[in-house]
């Protein structure tokens, strides 16, 4: 995200001490990292809510598609075509004949 090196820090570091002094420097060390700890937390919930809300849009597209093109109808169409056609099923055959014999 930032690019930032050693000599960076070690320069804010340095002025730190120098306006802040050596007494209060570890206190607002803490406090400096806890609002940094806060403010990562709440941009990652909020990086994740925005990644579920693209997962759940993508999904509802998919599924509309999938209405759209109804596939199981289809195929339940294209099934009973067939059947009306198609030869006698192999449980009809083992069945035998009708005629009685």
């Amino acid at each position: 995200m930032f690019d930032i090196g050693a000599l960076e820090l070690l320069v804010v570091g340095v002025v730190a001490l120098i306006v802040v002094g050596p007494e209060r420097l570890p206190r607002l060390a803490r406090t400096a990292g806890l609002w940094i700890g806060r403010a990562r937390r709440a941009f990652s919930a909020v990086k994740e809510e925005i990644e579920r809300e693209i997962k759940a849009d993508e999904l509802k597209e998919i599924l509309r598609k999938q209405a759209n093109s109804n596939p199981l109808e289809t195929i339940l169409e294209e099934g009973r075509d067939s059947r009306s056609t198609a030869t006698p099923s192999a449980s009809s055959r083992a069945e035998g004949p009708k005629d009685g014999s």
